[in-house]
């Protein structure tokens, strides 16, 4: 299971390569790509028990993913601005 979310954790981090990098269609690639592999870790969730040290990794990748995702945010502030000015995304939606 801790796959998955080392799988997360890359993805994620290519997300926010690709936020830097003001790749937004990219940004927005990999995120269904983590909603894909969020789905599948919610299945395996119910059917494998982690051990302690399973979740301390679990804990690490988590505060990863976090880190990476408010980076993501505040670069993506200002691209989603322009969308909800631009009249082509309403102001509360959310890119994750």
């Amino acid at each position: 299971m801790l796959d998955y979310y080392k799988a997360i954790e890359a993805k994620s981090a290519q997300m926010l390569s690709a936020a830097i990098q003001q790749n937004w269609d990219s940004v927005m690639e990999c995120e269904r790509s983590c909603a894909v592999l969020i789905g599948e870790l919610r299945v395996q969730s119910h059917e494998v028990q982690l051990t302690a040290l399973q979740r301390k990794e679990k804990t690490r990748i988590m505060q990863s993913i976090l880190r990476n995702d408010a980076q993501i945010r505040v670069l993506a502030e200002p691209w989603l601005a322009t969308l909800e000015h631009m009249g082509k995304m309403p102001a509360t939606s959310a890119l994750h």
